[in-house]
């Protein structure tokens, strides 16, 4: 093919492609092959790597998002984001109603219904059929600019179909996560010995904001559009103009629904309040809107929501059911929580059996006592809680449940963590849960990714007596994993091949798999780059480490309590020893050695021959400045590679934006 054929077939394969993935996504009706997909994938990816100055971030090939961080620029809503009025019974939606018909005499309003998705809010801004921006509700004023991590969103169209699209409008809807990506992610942190999330609202909006767009795209995200905002939109009633949305290729929900009367609300709220339940995604109530624009823009705003949208709230669902008994569960950092075994319950399509009680304090004052019938509730949760005891059905003579003095696991006397309510373990070395635990964060996916060591696994090779602690995995062979049941020659190797892999995790892993108490991933992270080296790390003084970013007091004194622990430290050696990362990748001297760059913000863009995108970035921090994922007024230089993206270039000089090379960067900092 001509080069003009080549750049001929990419328009048309993204095109293709763009409607394949609405056809699978959206209307869950896929017209061709998975294999057929991919080798169109594949071809087009081939085709914009020999054509890098064709590029285009709303390509297909750029859903599975970037590895590269991104901090989030705040950016002002063209329309402020309020929040709806709450009602909860129809006789409070009979009285929105009528406050309607005074505010709008001599005329029949007409209302749709719909659902009330319960996720996150977001705006996506497109000009000329293509999306250009996302931004979160943030506090209604302004939000952050979320692009990159929409960007990874199948179900949310990066090329618009048809041609009656405005040339410029805004779109609303609700990021969510489905119960099935929900459990998914649920369990792999459990597996990972991380704190699960309370339910898929928390999960899409702690997804939406994370530094990695690949690790967002990975998660499966899904969004429903519900409202148009514009100068110029095509029809005069909002229901209308949803429909329009749906053409083009939004996802709009299947419940929108025209409401005549308030007789038509009713019906609309009972056949939801029970149907709501077999949907694949988390609702906590029902929006009811005036169609009509003219009249919403005649109802006009208070000072926190619109006159002319009121949400209905469903009443969080619960059960009554007996205790069996209160059992204690041991954490990997011998944290003790207290779970209510209960008479298995439906509730909410699934089967209860058991309710964290979280800490003594929780326990305490819900004043449970042996055999009470208690109340279980979901509501918007996933997680099952306890939310209070029927007096009337306890037993006379019931005891209270008290909480546990010593470990469940190993009889160790607890002790209370000072300022908080939870009691812990003491007996790290010697406690069962608190060792496998260990071992299990170490190998998450997240951590050294180690293939084929689960929570059973690392229960049987401590109990073998081959693992007892996270060095002793580089000591395995596997002839010794040969003699456990259920390992043949393959397995044994396999799981002997990731442990050799593991060697190349980077030193943000590294630290993150320690299992520091209180050190999540973000904090391990920011950790590594300031200490540049885990022999540093283990030096930093209290002030030093309060200094980091995200580090107050209790992180920074759990830090140094943990390095001086002499087992700790000879363990970090072992590792060592097995060759694990050990410091950051970056030039020597550079770990928040000077401010040269204070005050800067740089946006990193194309390839780069003499350093990696992280390594940038994270030199322009240690040098005191600021990265961010897109161009704005306040970018102060662009640092460009290879094949920089056509669009930031155009942006960066329309505004007048110096653009250096990689030479000239590391000039400014004294690399050159």
């Amino acid at each position: 093919m001509t080069i003009a054929d080549e750049l001929s077939r990419i328009d048309t394969l993204r095109k293709e492609l763009h409607r394949h993935n609405h056809n699978y996504y959206v209307l869950n009706a896929p017209e061709i092959s998975d294999f057929d997909f991919d080798a169109m994938m594949r071809e087009l990816e081939g085709l914009e790597k020999k054509h890098p100055e064709h590029a285009d971030p709303n390509s297909p090939t750029q859903r599975v998002g970037s590895d590269i961080s991104h901090s989030f620029e705040q950016v002002a809503h063209v329309y402020p984001m309020l929040s709806l009025a709450n009602t909860y019974s129809v006789e409070e939606v009979e009285q929105w109603v009528g406050r309607l018909e005074q505010a709008l005499p001599g005329r029949d309003v007409t209302l749709v219904g719909e659902m009330k998705f319960d996720g996150t809010g977001i705006s996506l801004i497109y000009e000329y059929g293509r999306l250009v921006r996302a931004v979160t509700r943030g506090d209604g004023e302004k939000g952050d600019d979320v692009t990159a991590n929409v960007r990874t969103i199948r179900t949310i169209p990066l090329q618009l179909s048809g041609d009656d699209y405005p040339d410029f409008f805004e779109i609303r809807g609700e990021i969510v996560l489905t119960w099935s990506a929900f459990d998914r992610l649920n369990a792999e942190r459990e597996a990972a010995g991380e704190p699960l999330f309370a339910n898929p609202r928390n999960a899409a909006a702690g997804t939406l904001k994370l530094q990695n767009s690949a690790e967002v795209g990975r998660r499966g995200l899904d969004a429903y559009l519900y409202y148009l905002l514009g100068d110029k939109l095509p029809y005069a009633t909002h229901y209308e103009n949803m429909q329009a949305a749906r053409r083009w290729g939004f996802k709009v929900s299947d419940a929108m629904t025209h409401l005549g009367s308030i007789s038509d609300v009713d019906a609309f709220i009972k056949y939801w309040d029970t149907a709501r339940k077999e949907l694949p995604v988390a609702t906590d109530g029902l929006v009811f809107k005036v169609d009509v624009l003219q009249e919403q823009l005649n109802l006009g705003f208070t000072a926190k929501s619109p006159r002319w949208a009121v949400a209905y709230k469903f009443r969080a669902e619960r059960a009554l059911t007996r205790l069996r008994f209160v059992s204690f569960d041991v954490g990997r950092m011998g944290i003790i929580t207290p779970v209510a075994n209960l008479e298995p319950v439906l509730l909410s399509g699934t089967v209860v059996k058991r309710a964290s009680l979280h800490n003594a304090d929780i326990m305490r004052a819900l004043d449970i006592h042996s055999d009470d019938m208690l109340y279980v509730e979901k509501g918007g949760e996933i997680i099952p809680k306890i939310t209070g005891v029927e007096l009337s059905e306890r037993c006379a003579g019931s005891r209270p449940v008290e909480f546990v003095s010593h470990c469940p696991a190993c009889g160790t006397p607890l002790l209370r963590v000072e300022g908080e309510a939870a009691w812990v373990c003491p007996n790290k070395r010697g406690c069962k849960p608190q060792i496998i635990g260990r071992v299990e964060h170490f190998v998450g996916r997240r951590m050294m990714n180690i293939d084929g060591v689960g929570e059973e696994t690392a229960a049987r090779l401590f109990e073998a007596g081959m693992v007892h602690d996270i060095a002793d995995l580089y000591s395995l062979t596997p002839e010794m994993l040969m003699t456990l049941e259920g390992f043949a020659r393959r397995s044994a190797e396999r799981v002997v091949d990731g442990i050799a892999a593991s060697r190349e995790v980077p030193f943000e892993r590294v630290v993150f798999a320690l299992s520091i108490p209180y050190v999540g991933e973000t904090t391990a992270r920011k950790l590594a780059r300031a200490a540049g080296s885990l022999d540093r790390l283990m030096d930093m003084p209290l002030a030093e480490l309060e200094a980091v970013e995200d580090v107050g007091p209790r992180i920074a004194r759990s830090i140094v309590d943990y390095f001086a622990d002499e087992e700790n430290r000879r363990i970090v050696e072992r590792l060592r020893d097995a060759g694990l990362t050990m410091e950051c990748a970056l030039p020597d001297n550079q770990n928040g050695v000077s401010d040269v760059l204070g005050g800067k913000t740089f946006v990193i863009s194309g390839v780069f021959s003499l350093h990696g995108r992280d390594d940038y970035k994270a030199m322009i921090e240690a040098y005191g400045g600021k990265n961010t994922g897109s161009i704005s007024k306040k970018t102060d230089y662009i640092l460009a590679g290879e094949n920089m993206g056509p669009v930031k270039l155009e942006k960066a000089q329309k505004l007048g934006i110096p653009i250096i090379d990689e030479q000239t960067f590391l000039s400014m900092i004294g690399q050159g």
